[in-house]
């Protein structure tokens, strides 16, 4: 696996970073963020500014604003997540009584003092410590341990707590803590052309009934959302107090300074506490006034940590996931990310999957396809969580009308990049940072994200059972993506089919035919494929509601005569390129040149951005049988094999076993893996067949954030659907598992490297169901507050149990092969697994 920076730590729960080395200083930050689901903070140390090194950031979910820049000569409007004030700072500088005053501490000027700089996230409680040792120019020693919490439990809250000791001289710390309003969004190099400053009307003040907080409140220039941050801040040093207490309001900041007496065995402790609301909060009169009250009545740090270690308790109860070695502390890291951007306080808001979590500016905090590989894992652990991102795509439904009838189509477009209110946020120009030129961004034509979100409506449904969604709010949305589907299919009278033209799939590199203007593509596999399968499951679900229901919907959605008819007919004879005996990308693709891929690597080593490199010299991907990441083969992480045959089947296609690994083979030697995307689909597609493949792909998918294979985007902001995907492919990938039709079906298929691991579920009720593999062994266990038996299904052949009754299961195609049993309340089964699944 890529060289990962760990400590030598063995304790599992802990995720720990030695010495300083401000080179490494954002990518540690990004990965030691602290978040709750409502708002996060970067693990940026609480001294420092934004710099070459380090890059604070504090960003609230949903929390949006646009601002217009001059670029590329034409005048760009963007809508970003907004870097809010930060609540961070608390920097202190030594006074002994026998010598002259030290200099506010800075670890980038105290290298050549710092004894010992360590820092640590412990995952199991949600908090980040660090521990630091210097010797200033005067050959004095000082002690600094600090812990810091974004609270899990209360989503408005958040303390630091630092203890200075002083090792060999006397004198008093000066310590200055304070709420910095002077931020921007400037943490993505290539966006530093771009207008950063989000913030105005900054005001700061003291609370006038508490001595001992300050407060600050701003706006944002165009979306208007109020911003307060309150923050208390108090010595705990036994009897003595400090000497002297300042408010310090200036201009955009507001701070307090504390000097307080110290000394050898005398350590000071200083611990701050801040509240933070905005104008977008439920149940509050205003910002300000809510941050004060919050912050008021917080209790003290131990209280605070207390409360918030047990919210975490909660939420490992629902979600944790234990495997062995390297790779499961990388997936408890993983899923501590996932769980502080998308908590159950996300539930409560009106927020999509934002694709580089809440850790950085990367992407402009936009939600793109990446619930694609988030939501299918929180499904089994927290299904209000999904339910509530489904409906932040349902609200903006209005807009994704609005899109589609703009370019002269009917039903639902929805936005490759959503913002705040479902509007196409797809730039028009990016900016190649090998060349320095902006170019024309044409993916906005990946249509396939309306494929996207109606998958994951059908499978939440299936694995919840929540009709009432399903019924209501799901069926209109996958209603109107079939209806766009319907109407962008234009027949082909020399092909006898259907086609879907001007697309961009999910590989991105290809945004057009070489030596054309056009953008687009016409008949992408994979776009043409999972629009078939929204028609045919639109088709099931309206002849599945209840005639009332159906009615109603069709009513309030003018129908026409024959749409569904129509639905039926292109569900059956949408195109599907091939060539050479495999699946084409698109079609054309086959026609294209071929790459020297060995010369390519030979000139520039890692060429994972491809279409950077090619273009920089002048050339362009766009002429080349080449990927960035999985397109064709996502067909395979979408769909098991049964499934995927059925699908082309339904289109008149033949998908045997051999055409498919064919098609494996062919784009696995064409993609250059340029996202963090990539290994995980290639894992999971590989996880059945070729084990050593899967094995490797799986640890580029495991280290792609941690090792920052992509050569520093992570320190922008961790890849979230890249580490939801891991978790997913431990859960469902390699087990096989689904819950649909009051069963757990299951198809082990375990990698020899990763054979050993275990996770438990929710399902039907409050969760608990656990489910463990061992070589050759699969354990499930249910926990007796359940009502009735859980039901599980084997998808191979095996001789029954001796005693849980059996039963034939049937999907969609008819008998399946395999051996069903119960698992009772309070009971466990431990089932032997066939030796097919151990090779």
């Amino acid at each position: 696996m890529t060289s990962i920076e760990l400590s030598r730590l063995t304790d599992e729960w802990i995720w720990a970073y030695e010495d300083y080395d401000p080179r490494s200083e954002r990518l540690r930050e990004a990965l030691c963020t602290l978040g709750n689901g409502y708002f996060a903070t970067r693990g940026a140390a609480p001294e420092v500014t934004a710099g070459a090194a380090h890059y604070p950031g504090t960003y609230v979910a949903g929390c949006y604003n646009r601002l217009t820049s001059h670029v590329a000569g034409r005048d760009v409007e963007n809508e970003d997540i907004v870097n809010l004030p930060n609540w961070l700072p608390l920097r202190f500088r030594i006074h002994p009584d026998d010598g002259p005053p030290g200099r506010w501490f800075s670890p980038d000027r105290e290298r050549d003092g710092l004894l010992l700089y360590r820092q640590w996230l412990d995952l199991r409680q949600g908090t980040l410590h660090r521990a630091l040792r210097f010797r200033d120019a005067h050959g004095r020693h000082l002690g600094v341990e600090q812990t810091r919490l974004v609270h899990m439990g209360d989503p408005h809250l958040a303390a630091l707590r630092t203890t200075f000791t002083a090792e060999d001289w006397h004198g008093t710390v000066e310590v200055d803590s304070a709420i910095d309003g002077t931020v921007a969004n400037n943490g993505v190099a290539r966006y530093r052309d771009l207008a950063g400053a989000h913030l105005t009307k900054v005001r700061t003040g003291a609370a006038p009934d508490a001595a001992d907080t300050v407060w600050l409140h701003c706006r944002t220039t165009r979306s208007a959302i109020h911003v307060a941050l309150a923050a208390r801040t108090r010595c705990r040093a036994g009897r003595r107090k400090p000497e002297q207490v300042l408010t310090k309001l200036a201009g955009r900041r507001a701070a307090q300074r504390l000097t307080v007496p110290i000394g050898p065995k005398k350590p000071v402790t200083v611990e701050k506490t801040v509240a933070l609301h905005t104008s977008k909060d439920r149940a509050i009169s205003g910002p300000l006034e809510a941050a004060l009250e919050r912050v008021r009545h917080a209790g003290d740090f131990n209280t605070l940590l207390g409360s918030h270690a047990a919210a975490w308790e909660r939420l490992w109860r629902r979600a944790d996931v234990e495997a062995p070695g390297e790779a499961g502390h990388i997936l408890r890291l993983h899923l501590f990310h996932v769980l502080q951007t998308l908590s159950p306080h996300t539930a409560d808001l009106d927020v999509g999957v934002p694709a580089r979590g809440l850790h950085g500016e990367a992407y402009r905090g936009h939600v793109f396809w990446d619930e694609l590989f988030v939501l299918p894992y929180l499904n089994l652990h927290f299904p209000e969580v999904s339910r509530a991102l489904l409906t932040y795509r349902y609200r903006r439904l209005p807009q994704a009308l609005r899109a589609a009838r703009a370019i002269g189509r009917d039903g639902a477009r929805f936005p490759w990049q959503s913002g705040s209110d479902g509007r196409e946020e797809t730039p028009e120009v990016h900016l190649n940072p090998r060349s320095g030129r902006w170019l024309p961004d044409h993916s906005r034509l990946q249509h396939h994200v309306g494929s996207a979100i109606a998958y994951n409506v059908w499978r939440y449904g299936q694995a919840t059972g929540d009709t009432g969604f399903l019924h209501a709010e799901g069926a209109e949305m996958l209603v109107q993506i079939a209806r766009f589907w319907a109407d962008s299919a234009v027949f082909d009278d020399d092909l006898g089919r259907y086609r879907i033209k001007q697309v961009v799939g999910p590989d991105e590199y290809h945004e057009g035919y070489p030596d054309t203007d056009r953008p687009g593509l016409d008949d992408n596999a994979y776009t043409n494929v999972t629009a078939a399968w929204v028609l045919a499951r639109a088709l099931e679900l309206t002849r599945e509601l209840p005639a009332s229901r159906r009615d109603d919907l069709f009513d309030r959605l003018d129908m026409r005569p024959g749409e569904t008819e129509l639905w039926d007919e292109v569900s059956r004879r949408l195109y599907v390129p091939f060539h050479r005996g495999v699946v084409s990308q698109f079609a054309g693709y086959g026609e294209l040149a071929e790459l020297d891929w060995e010369g390519l690597r030979a000139r520039h080593g890692d060429i994972r951005r491809l279409d950077r490199i090619l273009e920089a010299e002048g050339d362009s991907v766009n002429r080349y049988q080449a990927s960035k990441q999985a397109d064709v083969l996502m067909l395979g992480y979408l769909f098991t094999p049964a499934e995927l045959g059925r699908l082309f089947g339904r289109l008149g296609y033949d998908m045997d076993e051999a055409t498919w690994r064919r098609t494996v083979d062919y784009y696995l030697a064409r993609t250059s893996h340029g996202s963090t995307l990539s290994g995980l689909v290639h894992a999971w597609v590989l996880a059945r067949a070729r084990h050593r493949d899967a094995w490797e792909q799986l640890q580029e998918a495991l280290a792609s954030d941690v090792a920052d294979i992509q050569g520093g985007t992570t320190a922008e902001g961790i890849h979230l659907g890249a580490m939801a995907g891991t978790l997913d492919l431990l859960q469902r990938g390699l087990t096989g598992l689904e819950a649909r039709d009051g069963v757990l079906w299951m198809d082990p298929a375990p990698l020899p490297e990763l054979s050993e691991y275990g996770f438990s579920v929710r399902y039907r009720s409050d969760g608990g169901i656990q489910v463990r593999m061992k070589p050759g062994q699969l354990w499930v266990g249910v926990p007796p507050w359940e009502e009735e038996p859980v039901r599980v299904q084997l998808a191979w052949g095996h001789p029954q149990p001796e005693a849980g009754g059996g039963y034939v299961a049937r999907d969609g195609a008819g008998p399946r092969d395999g051996v069903g049993f119960e698992v009772a309340p309070g009971e466990n089964r431990l089932m032997p697994l066939p030796e097919s699944t151990l090779s």
